[in-house]
């Protein structure tokens, strides 16, 4: 095991309880209409690792979203690769449940990965862009290019 802050090792040991997004495109399938896919949503947010309140600072905000979103990332090092650590809370529960998606995605991925990613094609197989309001997309996409932005900064410095 790679050496990590206390806190990261809670969030990762919790990340492994989080659904996976080929988990998330099953369960999406198998759910009939987008009422029971918002519900699902929900309670996945309630899933989410915690963010110390101490990191929902401005600096760490998320603009662009109706509701209050703050999102961290770290690299770290996981089985022998460095990869993005992601923890993020809103103060809305359907943002929790996008959150909870936005990781199911991009979690313990290098940031090459993070890069090649085609997270709209996921967006469009959930639905997201059709069910989503014009305000809901905006915060979500702003909170992919959040997490875009420290993938390439990461991988322009090493």
């Amino acid at each position: 095991m790679s050496t990590r802050q206390n806190s990261s090792v809670q969030n990762t040991d919790m990340n492994e309880n989080m659904i996976t997004i080929e988990e998330l495109l099953q369960e999406f399938e198998f759910l009939s209409d987008w009422e029971e896919r918002c519900d699902f949503l929900i309670d996945l947010g309630f899933e989410l690792p915690p963010m110390p309140d101490t990191a929902k600072t401005e600096a760490n905000r998320v603009h662009g979203c109706q509701s209050m979103v703050w999102l961290t990332t770290e690299l770290q090092e996981s089985e022998g690769r460095q990869v993005l650590q992601i923890t993020a809370d809103s103060d809305a529960l359907i943002v929790k449940g996008l959150i909870a998606v936005l990781l199911a995605i991009y979690q313990n991925k290098t940031p090459d990965e993070v890069l090649k990613i085609d997270v709209k094609d996921y967006f469009s197989q959930l639905q997201l862009d059709k069910y989503l309001s014009t305000q809901r997309k905006n915060g979500l996409m702003g909170m992919v290019e959040r997490v875009q932005q420290k993938a390439r900064l990461l991988t322009e410095n090493h």
